[in-house]
């Protein structure tokens, strides 16, 4: 019984962890941009794949 009791405190720390991970993400702007990213294929510069 300790053994669960043991791997449910390191899983709460665990997801802890990675939601501290995402709100500081969210808090420090990567999610801002979301739409050059799909426009950013039809913008590609050519000239780099002609080179090969």
């Amino acid at each position: 019984m300790s053994v669960i009791i043991i791997l449910l405190i390191i899983s709460i720390g665990v997801a802890g962890f990675f939601l501290a991970a995402f709100l500081w993400s969210v808090k420090k702007g990567q999610y801002q941009d979301d739409v050059s990213p799909a426009h950013r294929i039809l913008f590609d510069n050519t000239t780099e794949t002609t080179q090969q």
